[in-house]
């Protein structure tokens, strides 16, 4: 920012734009000793502050019949998107107030090294109610299907 002239109460105004629209991203780059796509990501942050880049992922098709977390059961099939991939898991909005946890363990059968391996934020995954701890507020999720769970018992 300092380079381009522009502070932290610039951003958002006509002139940060502006000074954020870099003509030689190249030329800049060297002499920030960042990469191009770095640079370009940041100057894309820069020019819309705020922006989660969450809101613009597709949407899951939730159960009408689940609303908040006392209408769900163990084994219960749902589609959800992951939100948010965590060393020791997933995040998954079901469509209730807070968000399911698939622990690492649960994400499919075999060893899994991270979570990242196998979902991203965004995907629109089918999941299966494991627990639902309803004083804590708390859903244990899997996405191994409930044959092969059981098969593995």
């Amino acid at each position: 920012m300092a380079e381009l002239n522009i502070s932290a109460h610039d951003l958002g105004t006509k002139t940060a734009m502006e000074a954020l629209s870099v003509s030689n991203i190249d030329e800049l780059a060297a002499k920030l000793e960042v990469g191009v796509p770095t640079l370009k990501d940041i100057l894309d942050s820069l020019q819309r502050p705020g922006r989660d880049p969450r809101d613009e992922l597709p949407l899951p098709v939730f159960r009408k019949d689940v609303l908040k977390i006392e209408d769900l059961s163990p084994g219960m099939e749902l589609q959800g998107t992951v939100r948010n991939v965590i060393d020791f898991g997933a995040f998954v909005d079901i469509g209730i107030k807070s968000d399911g946890l698939v622990h690492i363990s649960q994400l499919r059968s075999g060893f899994v090294k991270h979570p990242m391996d196998v979902v991203s934020v965004g995907d629109n995954v089918t999941v299966w109610v494991l627990n639902v701890d309803l004083k804590k507020g708390r859903v244990g999720l899997t996405m191994k299907p409930p044959a092969e769970a059981q098969s593995q018992a």
